[in-house]
């Protein structure tokens, strides 16, 4: 009898008749004789009707009491499955994200889980029930009620996975699996029968929806038997495990892109030791993610660079950028939106040269400017001008070798929870 954690997004519970038939599928698994964990996201587009409740409000709610507020969207979800699944002649029990047991940081709207007891969940299991547990979810040791951020689902599962030491993992989405980009935007993309962990990691670090970054960095640490299927057919997913054999020719293994991007420029900085850790140092300590950072040349005593942050934090982050100014001074801060990051990823890109040349030259044929860039041994990102993403998209697909002769999958919005 193996043991299966089953995560089903929002898309696929987000009507009446798409709860029934997630129900009938866990009924399934565990007529198979499975035990089974199921995690459950908000419904559709819940989260986003409670956040616009928010800004009916208030333009600027308290941390606190968006999570409390959020938090009930998957509470509905996993009341009604229980439901549901106890309609159609099976025990099953529903639990909110501190019910089984997760614990966070003290951090509200994008806690990390800090470790989890999952031993209402053995409980359940060991009753022959299936458990179905909130997404997103968890609280701290006080006792406060923190939401994991957009995706926190996907790290959820994983989690519990690990936790309970399931076999396997299904995250069930609107797409059969992962695509070499979006399929959405380039119609004859191809599905990954298997792709790596590092793989992965980089796709969802730079915008690809499918999987929450920090879900695959707990499938990677704890080694969880990952797979990404849809929740609409009965087809075969993508399996993200430690390695990936590689394809014959196929240096490039995908496509990311990420919409949620702001530059920000600081002008006129004084060249001196320390002043980079205090300008990040200030905006770590709330918690904002830094991502691509280029200094320009040195005049004058003086130096120029520029960042970039996400769109939401864009206005904090020049916040804070004026509060630390008296200690660093400086000339000007600026910032620019309608930008859009562009990454390839592959194992392949370590021992294969001028990878990245071929991205700068395919980028420069669509006439557009590249802005910023960033390299690691797996991945090059390059931030562009928003309008042209689609053109530039399709042709590095091209250009790599990722078209397949027959269009793709193409489902409704990707989960993100």
């Amino acid at each position: 009898m193996s043991l299966f954690v089953m995560k089903f997004g929002g898309s696929s519970v987000g009507t009446t008749e798409r709860m029934q038939r997630v129900a009938r599928r866990i009924i399934d698994k565990k007529l198979q004789g499975h035990r089974v964990v199921v995690v459950v996201s908000a419904m559709g587009d819940t989260t986003d009707d409670l956040i616009d409740k928010s800004k009916e409000l208030t333009d600027n709610p308290p941390a606190r009491e968006m999570d409390m507020l959020l938090t009930t969207g998957e509470q509905i979800s996993v009341a009604l499955l229980a439901m549901t699944i106890h309609k159609l002649g099976h025990e099953a029990r529903s639990f909110t994200g501190w019910q089984a047991g997760i614990v966070t940081e003290s951090v509200h709207g994008k806690a990390r889980i800090s470790e989890i007891t999952p031993t209402r969940l053995h409980a359940a299991l060991d009753a022959g029930a299936i458990a179905i547990v909130a997404g997103f979810q968890g609280m701290t040791e006080d006792g406060e009620i923190t939401t994991l951020g957009r995706g926190g689902s996907d790290t959820t599962a994983v989690a519990l996975a690990a936790a309970i030491r399931a076999d396997v993992c299904e995250i069930y989405t609107d797409v059969d699996g992962i695509y070499s980009t979006d399929p959405r935007v380039v119609a004859n993309a191809r599905k990954l029968d298997v792709i790596s962990y590092d793989e992965m990691l980089e796709l969802a670090h730079l915008g690809a929806a499918v999987l929450h970054p920090r879900a695959v960095e707990y499938a990677k640490h704890y080694n969880v038997h990952l797979v990404v299927r849809s929740s609409f057919n009965q087809n075969e997913g993508t399996l993200v495990r430690e390695e990936a054999a590689m394809e014959q020719g196929v240096v490039v293994s995908g496509i990311a892109f990420d919409k949620n991007v702001a530059r920000i420029s600081i002008v006129g900085v004084a060249d001196i030791p320390g002043v980079l850790a205090k300008i990040f140092g200030a905006l770590a300590d709330e918690s904002i993610d830094v991502d691509i950072i280029v200094q320009s040349g040195i005049s004058n005593g003086k130096a120029d660079f520029s960042f970039t942050v996400s769109l939401a934090d864009r206005a904090r982050a020049l916040g804070v950028i004026e509060r630390v100014r008296e200690e660093v001074p400086y000339d000007e801060a600026t910032f620019e939106e309608n930008l859009v990051k562009v990454s390839i990823v592959g194992a392949g890109m370590v021992s294969n040269p001028g990878v990245a040349a071929k991205m700068f030259d395919v980028i420069s044929k669509t006439g557009v400017s590249i802005k910023m860039v960033s390299t690691s041994e797996i991945k090059c990102s390059c931030v562009i001008a928003a309008e042209p993403l689609n053109e530039v998209v399709r042709a590095l697909h091209t250009a790599y070798g990722l078209d397949t002769a027959d269009a793709a999958f193409v489902g409704g919005p990707q989960d993100r929870r």
